[in-house]
């Protein structure tokens, strides 16, 4: 026992030893390449999963080269999306996409609009999804590729039943299950058939064939030993349409052990199916007290991540729960949250039903029309119901019963029509305010292509520095307007999220990505666009000068970053180098044009400044402002 248990512990070091010179020898862009390929889908690689994709990029920049940069880009997003944010995956999809476009490489184009069809589909936006999926198969039917025809087949299935087209999604499914068994794709067939029990539940027909098929696609998963969130979603329906046979102990083994997987895999965005889930078969048994925390805590993960596809759902779950518990306030309060929701999901798939590229597959629309009218007419009378209650208890108390529940009902029928008029008008101007942010980007863009072309043509090294400087200024307002578009807020933005995009960006400006290093020492941190566009500023100021004159020959160093609200009124944001400093009696260096722009934004900010100079440069900033909505 004793040789087995030495033998054992010999091993495991040995591995370890193994590991960890494997990963110190990534020093290629093929090492970093083939690291990030077999380790992309491993949950504890997570934080090297990003600082590998961060290296691969650095180096294929380094190197010129676009097609590994442009692989970068991808693990980039992939790394953002499993375990940061989605738009920031959205952000490197579409660089990488460019490059594709660029370089003429119709296939990898074509993946990569699949990649962003998966990222739509996430955000709820159907619309969006529907538009990149028929991309890409314009491309692999032009290129004759069966594989790639067979996915979007299946990927067109699934955006169908979200439009709760179940039957033309199940065609679409069939005929990648089709192609896939002829070319032996088995984890893309897992999927197809995981697409095809999805819509086979809700046709009405015998659920026996729904479970049958998502069978398969376990069994197909078991086959592969695959273990992680693919088997995990399969699993998922599986207890859905346990769930619905009332199989109810078995919908919430498989629930459980989702939900245990994800705790292991620390993927906290994937306990929301296992917690909406196990919820919703509670309310079907009526045990709503021990409904409500599962549902409550759905909620509060799916709006922590943005990943809003099921929101409404659990809004509905969580408002039936009230209602049957008594508390009719709330009750009423979660059923206007769903409706409200619901709308918005509805006018996604109104905009998928109106997509261009659809036409050609004769996709209509008549029957969704159909499907959400009667919708509409069910969700009226739920909400008359709850009214009606309020308003008799009201009545109760106040006397004179009938009187003022007509009086009340007249009110409440204004009431609904001006919040109609109201929802439109704040739905237009969210529209109208994204266009607006949108294009000031891009007329930013264009004013840095102007000074980056006039720079080009001067010779004056003083001259061109200030332009450079003007073209980071005007880049660090792009981003913000950038990342309001593309957020989920228009009315504040993430600043360390912004901090790091901002970072690589300069660092590209001044080809010192293998040489300084940024890091942003903070957590996340909402602020409003009129406090985000001045410390925007100043940090490009600091990194920019730090850049030109903290490293000196080509020396390597660190620029680290902090933000922090010690309260909702002060903020302290704080830059810091290890470079040479600056030696007493030295004479600046530049134009001091940056100088005095940081001092006008801290004034503009009511902030105080603070500098020292002892192992490097140390900026420190106290701002009294008012923290963002």
């Amino acid at each position: 026992m004793t040789k087995k248990l030495i033998l054992l512990l010999v091993l495991f070091c040995t591995t370890n030893i193994h590991a960890q010179t494997s990963d110190s020898n990534l020093s290629s862009i093929d090492d970093l390449m083939g690291w990030l390929k077999t380790h992309v889908k491993n949950t504890n690689d997570s934080i090297k999963l990003g600082y590998y994709s961060r290296k691969a990029v650095q180096l294929s920049k380094k190197l010129n080269n676009q097609n590994a940069l442009a692989k970068s880009y991808s693990y980039l997003a992939i790394y953002h999306k499993e375990y940061s944010k989605l738009d920031s995956s959205l952000y490197f999809l579409n660089k990488a996409k460019d490059i594709y476009i660029n370089q003429n490489k119709e296939l990898n184009l074509a993946d990569t609009y699949m990649d962003i069809k998966a990222l739509y589909t996430v955000k709820a936006d159907y619309n969006q999804a529907k538009e990149f999926v028929y991309k890409a198969l314009e491309i692999y039917e032009k290129a004759n590729n069966q594989k790639g025809i067979a996915q979007c087949y299946a990927h067109i299935g699934d955006l169908l039943y979200y439009e709760n087209n179940y039957n033309e999604a199940i065609r679409y499914c069939d005929k990648a299950i089709l192609i896939l068994k002829e070319i032996n794709a088995k984890e893309d067939l897992a999927l197809a058939y995981r697409f095809k029990a999805n819509s086979q539940l809700f046709t009405g027909f015998d659920m026996e064939k729904a479970l049958e098929s998502i069978n398969t696609s376990i069994d197909i998963y078991k086959e592969l030993r695959e273990t992680g969130i693919p088997m995990m979603a399969s699993i998922n329906w599986r207890g859905n349409i346990y769930k619905y046979m009332e199989r109810y102990e078995e919908a919430i083994t498989d629930y459980q052990s989702n939900f245990d997987n994800s705790k292991l895999m620390r993927l906290d965005r994937y306990l929301i199916p296992s917690l909406g889930n196990i919820g919703h078969v509670y309310v079907m048994q009526g045990k709503y007290e021990k409904a409500l925390p599962y549902n409550l805590k759905a909620v509060n993960l799916i709006k922590k991540t943005g990943r809003t596809r099921n929101l409404w759902e659990n809004y509905m779950h969580v408002s039936e729960i009230y209602e049957s518990l008594g508390d009719n306030k709330n009750a009423l309060y979660y059923h206007q949250l769903y409706s409200s929701e619901l709308e918005s999901y509805k006018d996604n798939i109104i905009l998928s039903l109106e997509n261009e590229s659809q036409a050609k597959y004769e996709i209509g629309q008549k029957n969704a029309t159909i499907m959400f009218q009667d919708e509409k007419i069910s969700q009226q009378k739920r909400t008359k119901i709850l009214y009606s209650i309020l308003t008799a208890l009201l009545a109760t108390i106040l006397f004179g019963v009938f009187y003022n529940y007509r009086k009340n009902q007249n009110r409440n029928q204004q009431l609904e029509t001006l919040n109609g008029e109201l929802d439109t008008k704040n739905n237009q101007n969210e529209l109208l305010l994204r266009e607006i942010h949108h294009r000031v980007k891009n007329n930013l863009e264009l004013v840095k292509s102007l000074i980056a072309l006039q720079s080009a043509e001067l010779e004056d090294s003083v001259t061109k520095d200030a332009m450079i400087a003007s073209q980071n200024r005007v880049q660090s307002m792009g981003i913000i307007h950038q990342k309001l578009y593309q957020g989920e807020n228009l009315g504040s933005i993430d600043m360390k999220d912004y901090f790091i995009n901002l970072g690589d960006g300069i660092l590209d400006t001044f080809d010192a990505d293998d040489k300084v290093k940024i890091e942003c020492a903070m957590e996340q941190l909402d602020l409003d666009v009129d406090t985000a566009v001045p410390i925007g500023l100043i940090v490009n100021e600091l990194i920019t000068n730090a850049l030109k004159y903290a490293f000196p020959e080509d020396s390597k160093g660190k620029i680290e970053i902090s933000l922090t609200q010690s309260n909702p009124e002060i903020l302290t944001l704080k830059v810091v180098d290890n470079g040479i400093g600056k030696t007493v009696g030295t004479a600046p260096k530049g134009t001091g044009f940056g100088s005095q722009l940081i001092k006008l934004l801290t004034q503009q900010l009511n902030g105080n400044m603070e500098e020292t100079h002892e192992n490097g440069t140390s900026v420190l900033f106290q701002f009294k402002i008012k923290s963002a909505a």
